[in-house]
C-alpha cells in the first residue's frame, strides 16, 4: 500500500508513534490502542479467540497498540533462571487464597511458559541473546527472526492467542542510510528474515494469516545533506500472509515531482492508513463497522474501510 499515512502531519517520533498505535487523530489523548479496542469490541466467543485469550505482545513492554480492556498476554525472554514446577504451584495456591487477581495473571504466565516449552523456546536466561542496539547486522537479523519466529509459535498453538503485536526499533536512520548496501538495507534484510520466520513457524495456519507492517513516518523524496531521508510523511504499508489477495501493489500514486510533494519534500499521503486497517479488521476478524467507527478509530468517517484485500 503506497502513499499511506496516519492523520499525523508533524515530525515528532513520539507523537507520530502515539497516533499510529492509538488509532486516534491526535497524540496524547488515549492510553489504549486500536488493536486492543478492536478485540474488545468483538462478540464473546468469536472465532478469533475461542479460549478468551485475545491479544499477545512480544517484548518487555506491551506496545500501546495492544493495550486496553481486552486481555493481553506478554512474553519476553526471562532474565532470571526459572523456578521449579513445585514452587510455581505453591505460589499459585498461596495467591489463590490471598490475591485471586494476581493468581489469574500468574496462571496466564504459566500457560505461556508451557506453550513456549512445547514450541522449543528457551525459558532460561541467554547471555548471548542478540540485541538491536549496538549490535552488528548478524545480531540484528537474528533478533528480528527470533522474536518474530517466537511470536508465530505462540500464535499457531491450539491453546494460544490468535492476534499479536511485535515492535522492531532501529529505523530512525538520519544519516548514511545505504539503501542498497548499508544500515537501511541491512534492516530491510532483517525484516525479510522476520517475515520468513513467521511463515515457516505458522505452518498450515499461514493460509489463514495476515501480517501488517506499519510505521509512523515515511522517507523524504530526496536525500538530506548527510545522506539520510528521515521524518517523511507518506510511506508504504506492507501486507503479507496466505489470507490475502496478494501479489499486488495498491496505490493512488501522487507523483514525486517538485509540485507534487507534500511541503516540497515528502511523498504526499493519498491513502489513510486507518482505511486499510478498518478493511482488514472487518473482513479478517469480523469487526462490526459501526464499532470500528465509534470505538476503534474515532473521528475517522472520511477513512472508509478498504475492501478486497482478502482472498
Amino acid at each position: 500500500m503506497h502513499a499511506a499515512a496516519t492523520p499525523y502531519r508533524e515530525r515528532s517520533h513520539f507523537d507520530g508513534q502515539d497516533v499510529l498505535e492509538s488509532g486516534l487523530p491526535k497524540p496524547g489523548v488515549a492510553d489504549t490502542g486500536w488493536l486492543n479496542r478492536a478485540l474488545a469490541a468483538l462478540e464473546p466467543g468469536d472465532r478469533v479467540d475461542p479460549h478468551g485469550r485475545q491479544a499477545f505482545a512480544v517484548g518487555p513492554i506491551t506496545p500501546l497498540v495492544a493495550r486496553g480492556p481486552a486481555p493481553v498476554l506478554a512474553w519476553a525472554p526471562p532474565r532470571l533462571p526459572p523456578v521449579s514446577d513445585d514452587t510455581t504451584m505453591r505460589l499459585l495456591d498461596l495467591y489463590r487464597h490471598t490475591d485471586p487477581t494476581f493468581a489469574r495473571v500468574l496462571e496466564e504466565r504459566v500457560g505461556l511458559a508451557a506453550i513456549a516449552k512445547a514450541g522449543g523456546m528457551s525459558s532460561g536466561p541467554d547471555e548471548a541473546r542478540p540485541t538491536v542496539q549496538g549490535g552488528g547486522i548478524a545480531q540484528v537479523r537474528a533478533y528480528f527472526a527470533d522474536a518474530a519466529g517466537a511470536a508465530a509459535k505462540f500464535l499457531v498453538e491450539p491453546e494460544g492467542p490468535r492476534v499479536g503485536a511485535l515492535a522492531f526499533d532501529g529505523w530512525d536512520t538520519h544519516v548514511d542510510e545505504g539503501a542498497v548496501k548499508g544500515r537501511l538495507a541491512n534492516l530491510l534484510g532483517a525484516l525479510d528474515g522476520a517475515l520468513a520466520a513467521i511463515e515457516t513457524n505458522m505452518g498450515e495456519a499461514w493460509r489463514q494469516t495476515v501480517v501488517v507492517l506499519v510505521t509512523e513516518f515515511g522517507r523524504t523524496a530526496r536525500l538530506n545533506g548527510t545522506d539520510g531521508t528521515d521524518h517523511g510523511t507518506a510511506t508504504v504499508a506492507l501486507l503479507a500472509g496466505g489470507a490475502l489477495k496478494g501479489g499486488r501493489v495498491i496505490a493512488d500514486w501522487p507523483g514525486v515531482k517538485e509540485a507534487e510533494l507534500y511541503e516540497q519534500r515528502d511523498l504526499k499521503p493519498t491513502t489513510d492508513l486507518r482505511a486499510v486497517l478498518k478493511g482488514l479488521l472487518a473482513d479478517h476478524l469480523g469487526a462490526d463497522a459501526q464499532r470500528l467507527e465509534a470505538a476503534v478509530f474515532p473521528d475517522s468517517a472520511s477513512a472508509k474501510p478498504l475492501k478486497g484485500l482478502l482472498a
